[in-house]
């Protein structure tokens, strides 16, 4: 039997690839909460017509493991289910940063970067002169930072405005100590190797076409009809909190057991077995395990045999985010349509962004706001224990000041999510390599997935259960 430790989006698809690929028993899942989704959190009023989501709200159709969970959504028969929003749509083409005073729209299209768009005081066309004129660094790099790549390569303001704010929105964490290889390792590789960006992708797009390399895998499906039909970002209808719950009934159905309220305290590797300890006392034993929880959590309980690997997890850092939503019986209350803002980090406001959910997805005549904060900066504004009312007022005066809503709204949530997105921090990516090498090296019948290793969204962890599973499946090296 295989066990799964915890029952958000990643352990669920690690559960549904073991029971696709017929992986012997149907194994078991053991979630510390008394509900399915982890950090996906959809909070719906039938009666008012509006959705709350806490965490992640939107999914990108494109790229490899866009494809997969496109799969995976069609496997579990949600396709029908799906609501896209096309590239043509005002949430896909308007998005904004708030910085030297006013809202800023981003460029959509070539014509934005040829001319000169606030913040910015230069074309952004002069950030690639830049790169294709600098030089090479003077040694070559394992790693850096992200804000310090951007910076050596495209300018300064590219740095603080537009990859800033952007990590703001992806994992509310900051440019100067997050991984260039978290967002950018195609760029940062092409960079070491040939001395500039541009100049990289130019020699290896012509060595591509002289070697004639074949071309990708068609699309089928939902994937393809995301690629024919230009989704931009799309969700489930309802809620995201739709694809947890789906694939929970999927996996009941098919004998696999769910227990919620299961607190893993202690885990202990035999010679052919794993045993693991609840808050109760008891004791399971499983043939082999995967985690999807995060690596501090995982840490604690492998700490007492295994105290190296432990160390090792606890070194991936984790940052809180508030998230507030807020809705207002109006539908006139913004002053651009757009899919939100981001603010970077040199405004410094304790604001990390505001999404209109409103914007993106029909809420019935009410405007639907969701503003984040906190992230690398959240004792910085609100200390290690701030109240509910605290968070609320802070929001809602920043949402006034920038969006020049005055209202108090007619409901809201405020969320306070503690140690909720990893931060992949410079040498992620070593660190990762040699938590995998120790488990491979200890022989231990363990795998990983979930944010803490190869990406926090949800494409990511979705892919990278099934990665685990087939390792695991495999008898190679564990995840």
């Amino acid at each position: 039997m295989t066990a799964i430790l915890g029952a958000g989006i990643s352990g669920l698809s690690a559960g549904f690839y073991l029971l696709r690929n017929g992986a012997g028993a149907a194994p078991v899942i053991y979630e510390a909460t008394n509900r399915l989704g982890g950090w996906i959190r959809t909070e719906r009023s039938a009666e008012e017509g509006y959705v709350f989501e806490a965490g992640p709200r939107t999914i990108r159709p494109k790229g490899p493991a866009a494809v997969n969970t496109l799969e995976l959504i069609e496997e579990i028969g949600l396709a029908d289910h799906v609501h896209p929003i096309i590239s043509n749509h005002v949430a896909a083409k308007n998005r904004m940063i708030y910085a030297k005073g006013r809202l800023n729209m981003l460029p959509s299209d070539l014509s934005g970067v040829l001319k000169t768009v606030p913040p910015f005081t230069k074309p952004l066309y002069m950030a690639g002169f830049r790169d294709l004129f600098a030089r090479r660094s003077k040694q070559q790099l394992e790693d850096e930072s992200m804000y310090s790549f951007v910076d050596r390569r495209f300018g300064r303001e590219i740095a603080d405005y537009a990859v800033s704010s952007m990590l703001c929105g992806i994992c509310a964490g900051d440019a100067k100590q997050i991984s260039v290889n978290f967002l950018m390792k195609s760029l940062f590789e092409v960079e070491q190797k040939h001395g500039g960006v541009i100049k990289g992708f130019l020699k290896e797009t012509m060595a591509k076409r002289q070697t004639n390399q074949k071309t990708k895998d068609p699309l089928a499906g939902l994937a393809k009809k995301a690629k024919s039909e230009k989704w931009s970002i799309y969700s489930i209808q309802g809620g995201l909190q739709a694809l947890p719950d789906r694939l929970g009934r999927v996996l009941l159905e098919n004998k696999c057991n769910i227990l919620t309220e299961r607190i893993c305290q202690k885990i202990r590797f035999d010679k052919n077995n794993v045993q693991l300890t609840f808050h109760d006392q008891t004791t399971v034993s499983a043939n082999q395990l995967i985690s999807s929880i995060p690596s501090y959590i995982l840490a604690e309980k492998l700490h007492e045999q295994h105290p190296e690997l432990s160390k090792m997890l606890s070194s991936i850092p984790f940052v809180d985010v508030a998230v507030i939503n807020l809705r207002y019986k109006s539908d006139n209350l913004l002053p651009e349509q757009a899919f939100g803002f981001l603010v970077p980090p040199i405004e410094n406001l304790p604001i990390l962004g505001v999404i209109f959910d409103s914007c993106c997805f029909d809420m019935e005549g009410n405007t639907v706001l969701t503003a984040m904060m906190g992230g690398a900066w959240f004792e910085k504004w609100f200390g290690s224990n701030p109240s509910e009312e605290q968070l609320l007022q802070v929001a809602t005066e920043q949402i006034g000041n920038i969006l020049n809503i005055r209202q108090a709204p007619d409901s809201y949530k405020v969320n306070l999510l503690r140690k909720c997105i990893p931060q992949y921090v410079v040498g992620h990516q070593k660190r990762v390599t040699q938590i995998r090498d120790y488990i491979a090296d200890h022989k231990l019948p363990l795998g990983l997935c979930g944010a803490s290793y190869d990406g926090v969204g949800v494409n990511d962890v979705i892919l990278s259960a099934r990665k685990c599973v087939d390792r695991l499946l495999n008898n190679d090296k564990l995840l």
